[in-house]
């Protein structure tokens, strides 16, 4: 039983000094980032530079754009997959597909 005891002491005190511990340290570090985001004394805040915005924003859409064109061109491949099994399920049915039919026309014959 005493072992339990020291535990639950141990585990009560432990969290009691964790969290000072911790209070303290973030105090100390929320007052440093206060600080640092304190206006100015004239009551200006510095306006942020178009330019960086500019080269942000271009960056996002070239990523945007570069990831649209490899997503095509994986949707394109998948299409030509596709496409491949169609004709060769066709051969194995003894039928011939042509690129207009539809598969519920393929699904109706079966």
């Amino acid at each position: 039983m005493s072992n339990r005891d020291n535990f639950a002491g141990g585990f009560l005190l432990g969290t009691i000094l964790g969290g000072i511990v911790g209070g303290a340290i973030g105090a100390v570090v929320g007052a440093k980032l206060a600080e640092e985001n304190k206006p100015p004394e004239n009551g200006n805040r510095p306006e942020p530079r178009p330019r960086k915005l500019k080269k942000r924003q271009f960056a996002e859409q070239a990523g945007m754009e570069t990831a649209r064109r490899s997503l095509e061109n994986k949707i394109a491949q998948l299409n030509d997959a596709i496409d491949d099994v169609r004709q060769q399920l066709s051969h194995v049915n003894g039928t011939t597909v042509d690129e207009t039919d539809n598969i519920s026309t393929l699904v109706e014959e079966s």
